[in-house]
Order: structure tokens, then C-alpha cells, then sequence
């Protein structure tokens, strides 16, 4: 498995030494992270960040001679729920593969060379033909059946912006402003308003708002309005 600096990995804690943390990767490589980049300042108990065996979020700092370096600090919350997800899916996905089939984990790793999980599971949920590109008929037949029974529940996201006018037409400029397509609005009083945005997967919930974010400072700036987007 090739990796890119700055990719965001699920780790598993192998052992933690004076000077660094060795842990595992998603393809059984190995990697290390040193004492500064588990987390900023002094650390007086390293076990309230990580402890052997257990799956940490890490992003790569740097490969060199095919050994990676990583950093636990410098992952957002963001980051890493959404690499917990993924893993989430996976394991749901495998385990429903096993009983249908001998070898999910070739399997997986087939699909993967072609799909993402959340891509492959998406377009298998809307075309059948997908399944039948990696499974038998009757392998298909029962993951199309097992896909459709697990069917995902929805993920929520969502932001809070101030958005006001100085001018007489102001009302009718914000109602146009806010007229944005996949995101739900809801007037919150004081010219707030909360934004949100929903999906079987939290990154594509995360990327509607964000985009929905982007028009809104275009259409707000073309009409004159104080748009203020509220950080949490």
C-alpha cells in the first residue's frame, strides 16, 4: 500500500518507548511518532493519549527510506472521526462478507483498487451491476439483499452565520441569499441561522456545508450583506 504525507491513517499502538511510539499501520507496515508530536507541551502521563493495542488517528509527517513518521497532535477532531468512520464501515462491510463468502479481505482489497468502501457501497445500493463486477451471481444476490437490510442511518453537520442587511431590500436579499440547494435552514432569531446538511457519510455532509459556506460568501458580497460565520 502506497501512502502520501499528510494522509490521516487509523494506527493500532505496538509499543511505546522513552523517545517514540511504534504502531502499526493499515497495511502492517510500520511507523513511529516521537514524544513531541503525540501532543503539545509536556506530557506528565503518556498513557492518557495512547496505550498498546489501542487504534490512534494519525497524520503522516514524513516517509524516508520507507519508514513513516507520524503525528497523533496534529489530527483534528474532524480528521478523526471521519478516519473512525471509515473503519467503522469496513468492519460492518467485513463482517458481513464473511458470511457470505470465504475471503472478504481480498476481497476488500480488490474492490479497493477500484472504489473506495463508501463509493463501492453507495453505487451498490442504486446499480446491482457493481456487485456483479467482483461477485458471483449468487455471492451478489445475497450482498445486494445484506446491503439493502443495512441500510445507513443518515449523519447530521452543521454551522451557525450571522447574515444581516443595512438596506431596505434587505430581507428579500437574504431570503435569495439563502436559497442554497441540499442544505436545510432554520432561522434561529438576532439574524442567526443554523445551516445543516445530511448523509451516510460524514465527509460528504462536511463537504455540502463547506461548499454551501463558499456560495454564501459570493452571493453575500455581491449583495452588500454582513455574513459571520459562527465557530464553535
Amino acid at each position: 500500500m502506497s501512502y502520501k504525507e499528510d494522509e490521516i491513517l487509523l494506527c493500532t499502538v505496538e509499543r511505546i518507548e522513552p523517545t517514540a511510539v511504534f504502531v502499526r499501520l493499515p497495511d502492517n507496515s510500520q511507523g513511529s511518532i516521537v514524544m513531541s508530536e503525540i501532543a503539545a507541551g509536556r506530557i506528565r502521563n503518556i498513557r492518557e493519549y495512547v496505550v498498546v493495542n489501542k487504534k490512534i488517528a494519525c497524520k503522516i509527517m514524513h516517509i524516508k527510506d520507507n519508514h513513516i513518521q507520524l503525528s497523533l497532535r496534529r489530527v483534528t477532531a474532524k480528521e478523526r472521526d471521519e478516519v473512525q468512520q471509515k473503519f467503522k464501515k469496513e468492519m460492518t462491510f467485513k463482517g458481513m462478507l464473511k458470511a457470505i463468502i470465504n475471503d472478504p479481505e481480498e476481497k476488500i482489497k480488490e474492490i479497493k483498487e477500484k472504489y473506495t468502501l463508501e463509493e463501492f457501497l453507495e453505487k451498490a445500493r442504486k446499480d446491482k451491476k457493481i456487485i456483479i463486477e467482483f461477485f458471483s451471481k449468487p455471492e451478489g444476490e445475497k450482498i445486494e439483499k445484506a446491503i439493502a437490510e443495512k441500510k445507513e442511518k443518515e449523519k447530521e453537520t452543521k454551522k451557525v452565520i450571522t447574515l444581516s442587511s443595512d438596506t431596505s431590500n434587505g430581507i428579500h436579499d437574504i431570503k435569495e441569499t439563502l436559497n442554497l440547494p441540499e442544505v436545510k435552514i432554520q432561522y434561529l432569531g438576532s439574524s442567526k441561522f443554523s445551516l445543516m446538511a445530511s448523509s451516510t457519510d460524514i465527509k460528504n455532509a462536511n463537504s455540502i456545508i463547506q461548499k454551501a459556506i463558499e456560495e454564501l460568501h459570493k452571493r453575500a458580497k455581491e449583495k452588500k450583506l454582513h455574513l459571520e460565520i459562527k465557530e464553535k
